[in-house]
């Protein structure tokens, strides 16, 4: 053999021969970091060289999902499900894929299975399952019942801040301003940069007529996160109940007005 062709078939080997992990890692680090336009071809690769690797399969999903195509998101968790049947990342992963595509009764399936798995094996609930229910729920129009989940959320995982928040707006969808107040109140005392709870005792401040306190809070929540501003990513993005958005607006209106 010819010393060139030792070298080329050496280079090739090297190539070819690039360690899984090391590639796993590099994928799941772009993943995490957010630059998922580099991801993907890295989690195409990780599939080719392991195409029976249930959380590349996953992984991969998720990206798919954030570059927006939750069908092909969808596909790729229902893969990760056929190699792993017991996990319920994809089960939780592929749900909110669903959710995109507004299948409420597929997403509510998935999380309903990680769910009853828990209460099968006597674990505690999944903290997130119980939260994207409660969601699903919310866009039904069943604020008692995501009410219910939101709050079985926080009690599953203490410090689900988000999970809390929630409960506290379906409470104000549902007339029970005393309570939503005491629980947002509750919130930004433990956690005085949280944008959600602020932003969301303004909204109800405005509905009690506490004008004064309003604009204070907002002055806070304004400028810890911008998109609080539009409607539009509140119903459809953060998932607020329609009458503390509506509240909110409201608010809004007549300040810049």
């Amino acid at each position: 053999m010819s010393s060139l062709l030792a070298l080329l078939l050496v280079l090739q080997l090297a190539v070819v021969s690039t360690p899984l992990p090391q590639l796993f890692d590099q994928a799941l680090a772009a993943s995490r970091s957010g630059d998922f336009e580099a991801a993907l071809p890295l989690w195409n690769q990780v599939l080719e060289l392991a195409p029976q690797d249930a959380a590349a399969w996953s992984n991969r999903g998720n990206v798919q999902l954030a570059l927006g195509d939750p069908q092909a998101a969808i596909a790729d968790q229902t893969r990760a499900m056929e190699l792993d049947p017991v996990s319920p990342d994809p089960h939780l992963n592929r749900g909110t894929a669903e959710e995109a595509l507004q299948r409420w009764d597929a997403a509510e399936a998935d999380y309903r299975w990680i769910l009853e798995r828990d209460a099968e094996a006597g674990r505690p609930p999944d903290a997130s399952a119980l939260y994207n229910l409660g969601n699903v729920q919310g866009s039904r129009g069943d604020w008692p019942a995501a009410r219910s989940s939101f709050v079985a959320a926080a009690d599953a995982r203490p410090g689900f801040a988000m999970a809390r928040s929630s409960a506290a707006l379906s409470a104000f969808q549902l007339g029970e301003l005393e309570a939503a107040e005491t629980e947002l109140r509750s919130l930004i005392r433990r956690y005085p940069l949280f944008a959600d709870a602020r932003a969301g005792l303004t909204a109800l401040l405005w509905r009690r007529g506490a004008r004064g306190e309003a604009e204070s809070h907002w002055a806070s929540a304004s400028g810890l996160d911008p998109r609080y501003r539009q409607p539009e990513w509140l119903l459809a993005t953060r998932r607020w109940p329609p009458v503390p958005v509506q509240a909110l607006a409201d608010f809004l209106a007549l300040s810049s007005g």
